[in-house]
């Protein structure tokens, strides 16, 4: 990250149970020295050996902000679960702020990950055909000419920034609009092929159900209905560093799992025009390695760990 780089934008942490990754990730944001930091923590689940302890033990290591910087903090008193947590803490950090950049305890970014989501978000913010901004590439370094990064109907969120406008616009944890987009082939219109259409109706039905704790399909979806598109960057700038034991869903580890990642060049080449690339979509693929379907469309999007 250059010198006179200065980081102003604010910069949310998602915690709960890790110790460990979240005092890699939080050493990460302190290099950054961002000038308001939202943290948002679950509490223990009850009857879970040493959860309390691990929780209590978070929630030290991000205390030690030594730096200038207004904290903000959304902690729960009871456990909320992934779906909830994290639901309801984005919506209290978009009550605070206008824009942010979002890490979780297990997305460790590279120092030109900031930038790449600051500058970003100023360019893009009157564009609504942009959904948000991912510091992801899961395209094992193949490139898709020298843009900087690229267009696309995938909503990787290992890292990211959005707006306060795209999430309070239309996100629903519950999916309220699931059924009817379901009857009126929304994703047929998005995805382009039918058994990646199949698995998708499946974990929107299921998370649309109440089967599964997550919240990020949510997001996925209210881009989906928005028509939007999320900025990928040509090189990979957040490793997740969360798969194993401990994971919340991400237990078995995969091909994503640790990915190097590395800085971006500035100043950025910008692509012409805001548009997807079909290309560059077409390369990405499930990477299943005989996980459940759950599994590998988490490591898909980038889910939570």
């Amino acid at each position: 990250m250059s010198a006179s780089f200065t980081l102003t934008t604010p910069v949310v942490l998602l915690v709960f149970n890790r110790p460990e990754t979240t005092a890699r990730v939080f050493a990460a944001i302190r290099q950054a020295r961002p000038p308001r930091l939202l943290i948002v923590a679950d509490a223990a689940r009850p009857g879970r050996a040493d959860e309390a302890e691990r929780c209590a033990e978070v929630r030290r290591i991000v205390a030690a902000v030594d730096w200038p910087c207004e904290v903000l903090r959304d902690y729960a008193d009871v456990n909320l679960g992934c779906r909830r947590r994290v639901a309801s803490g984005l919506d209290w950090v978009f009550d605070q702020v206008e824009q942010a950049i979002i890490l979780e305890d297990d997305c460790l970014p590279d120092p030109s990950f900031f930038r790449f989501c600051q500058e970003l978000l100023e360019r893009y913010r009157e564009d609504r055909q942009v959904g948000m901004i991912s510091g992801d590439n899961f395209q094992f370094g193949r490139c898709f000419g020298g843009d900087s990064y690229y267009f696309s109907r995938y909503f990787h969120i290992w890292g990211w920034a959005t707006w306060r406008d795209r999430w309070k616009d239309n996100y629903d944890v519950d999916l309220a609009k699931w059924p009817q987009a379901r009857e009126q082939g929304l994703l047929a219109e998005i995805l382009e092929a039918r058994a990646e259409r199949r698995e998708w109706t499946k974990a929107l039905e299921s998370s649309w159900r109440g089967r599964i704790d997550t919240w990020d399909y949510q997001w996925v979806f209210a881009n989906w209905v928005a028509r939007r598109l999320c900025i990928l960057p040509a090189a990979n700038l957040v490793s997740n560093i969360g798969f194993g034991a401990m994971a919340t869903h991400t237990k078995v580890a995969g091909e994503l799992a640790d990915i190097p990642s590395r800085a971006i060049s500035f100043p950025l080449v910008h692509p012409a025009k805001t548009a997807r690339n079909r290309e560059a979509d077409r390369a990405s693929r499930h990477r299943s390695s005989r996980r459940s379907l759950w599994d590998a469309l988490r490591d898909f999007l980038g889910g939570r760990g």
